[in-house]
């Protein structure tokens, strides 16, 4: 093991971080937890994202929406709970694993993806709904596919490097 810095030594003798490398069941649970979020999230931004890179013009992009992204929430929120699961587990070797930090700037980069997004062209939908999205929307859209698909692949690069 990788000695970190104190704070990942501290977390990883929590009782949590015992657990997880303890319990027969406890960390295959949570990558399989974590994978399900993970689809949940990925799954539901990729089908709001190809839409706004023109597939399927018949569909209300917000309607789409509002029926996707509560479920990419639960997804975030089942992979932020997991990760953090795993994280504790093995915060020191992690801490140096080069996979890590970009995984983190890329899902930060996501967030700021979808933040930018809701606040600029989204809030104009109405006018683009159906139909061809404007090029902000299109860009969004494929900035938010390769973060996403990006964030995956580092994901399983962790267990490489």
């Amino acid at each position: 093991m990788n000695h970190g810095p104190g704070w990942a030594l501290v977390l990883e003798r929590s009782g949590l971080a015992v657990w997880m490398r303890q319990a027969l069941w406890a960390y295959p649970a949570a990558e399989v937890g974590h994978l399900l979020g993970v689809v949940l999230l990925a799954g539901c931004a990729a089908a709001l994202d190809l839409r706004l890179l023109g597939l399927s013009q018949h569909l209300s992009v917000r309607q789409l929406a509002g029926h996707l992204l509560p479920w990419a929430w639960r997804g975030f929120g089942l992979v932020v709970v997991t990760g953090a699961a795993m994280f504790a587990a093995h915060a020191s070797d992690w801490w140096h694993n080069p996979a890590f930090p970009v995984k983190m700037g890329l899902v930060a980069a996501g967030g700021v993806n979808v933040w930018a997004f809701h606040r600029g062209v989204y809030r104009w939908a109405a006018f683009w709904d159906q139909g061809p999205p404007p090029r902000a929307a299109r860009v969004a859209g494929a900035v938010s596919l390769a973060v996403w698909m990006a964030v995956v692949a580092c994901g399983r690069l962790l267990a490489y490097l």
